[in-house]
């Protein structure tokens, strides 16, 4: 029979065993420092448990060993010299590699690697739990016993428990951690958009003008050399703006007048500057999208125009803005210039293109680059239109 004593010893340790639990359950749904969580309930945990020391470990981002992130009542001399160990190594490298609570009085692994006399003196006895998350080990714990009395089934039972939920809290650490550098990485690369699309299609511009305006000077034609002056003017104002939406808004500054004027603007500066020839048909001059799809369709085309006057060698081009089915809208860009280069219809990278195809997906639309039927190259974007944009574009027809 269970002496009364016994009876009560018992009742508390698993009210402790619930209130430990439910204080790291509240912990993980609050959040907050992961190294903090782990280091707070630690103690609780070691006094819980009988034990005089513990200790926390969780897998690097190899996965090729464990990492000490907290501890508490450990030698500084066993911290020191002991931060990191093998995956696989001793009773922390059983219970990873097991999945299972390992109890052992077997240290002479642990000795071996540190410095002073705490596992040969003040530790008799190591349990290893480990931090699991549906059958995936992202650490272990460690609990260091001076004597050779072992936990009770119920103490085993909430460790086990802890090391659970300690191991849920891992796992969503990490997903925090993978969603906040996807993020980093996608801002990263929509502000190098924004630089490619608008500051550097600018200097690229001026770099471009800068020798005929040299030309100009040197053979005294006055007339060539304010115009080409005037163009430098302008695009070095268009950089100076695009720098200033950049820092101001992360992104180059729209037209106020909207896209169809935006292109209209574009057009008229691609047949001064690149001495082609643009057809710009507009079967939607109602056209009005939001600010964001406006500053997409308005950067693919401007860096298609771009590829013309750059590397095309064009005397004709066309722009054209029609209606889909669906409803949408297609915006073609046609030139009759040398066609793609050998890098790109070999299906190799180019920054640009990759930036065009990524501007096409944020609106859920596609891009199709590939040569022109007679010669050149044909840019053909189809986006769909929202309900109602698609409404009031159909009433301004």
């Amino acid at each position: 029979m269970t002496s009364p004593d016994r009876t009560i010893k018992i009742a508390s340790a698993t009210v402790s065993d619930v209130g430990i639990l439910a204080e790291i359950t509240a912990g993980l749904a609050t959040g907050g420092d992961l190294e903090t969580l782990l280091q707070h309930f630690l103690e609780p945990v070691v006094r819980l448990a009988g034990a005089t020391a513990g200790a926390v470990r969780v897998l690097s981002a190899s996965g090729e060993q464990l990492q000490l992130i907290s501890s508490l009542g450990l030698p500084a001399g066993t911290c020191g010299s002991d931060r990191a160990v093998d995956r696989h190594c001793g009773v922390c490298g059983a219970a990873a590699d097991g999945l299972a609570v390992v109890w052992t009085s077997d240290l002479s692994n642990c000795s071996a690697r540190t410095v002073g006399p705490f596992f040969d003196q003040s530790c008799q006895r190591l349990l290893a739990v480990p931090l699991q998350h549906r059958g995936r080990v992202l650490g272990v714990y460690n609990l260091f016993f001076a004597g050779p009395d072992e936990p009770t089934p119920a103490v085993m039972a909430m460790l086990r428990s802890v090391g659970e939920l300690l191991g849920l809290a891992l796992r969503n650490a990490r997903l925090e951690e993978e969603q906040l550098r996807a993020t980093l990485l996608q801002e990263r690369q929509m502000m190098a958009a924004e630089v490619h699309d608008s500051l550097a299609q600018s200097l690229a511009y001026v770099k471009m003008r800068l020798p005929l305006l040299k030309d100009a000077l040197l053979s005294h034609d006055d007339a060539r050399a304010l115009a080409y002056h005037e163009d430098v003017r302008m695009a070095v104002s268009q950089a100076h703006a695009s720098v200033r939406g950049i820092l101001t808004h992360f992104r180059s500054p729209m037209d106020p007048q909207g896209l169809v004027h935006a292109l209209g603007v574009s057009a008229e500066t691609f047949r001064r500057s690149s001495g082609a020839e643009l057809d710009f048909i507009n079967e939607l001059p109602g056209l009005r999208l939001g600010a964001d799809a406006e500053a997409q369709v308005f950067h693919i085309v401007q860096e298609a125009l771009n590829n013309i006057a750059r590397h095309a060698a064009a005397s004709h081009a066309r722009l054209h803005i029609a209606p889909m089915q669906g409803p949408g809208v297609e915006v073609s860009v046609e030139d009759d210039g040398t066609g793609l280069p050998a890098t790109a219809a070999a299906g190799a990278s180019h920054y640009g293109l990759d930036i065009m195809l990524e501007r096409a997906r944020r609106i859920g639309g596609t891009l199709e680059v590939g040569p022109r039927q007679g010669g050149g190259t044909r840019v053909r974007l189809a986006f769909p239109l929202p309900r109602t944009e698609a409404a009031a574009l159909a009433e301004s027809r």
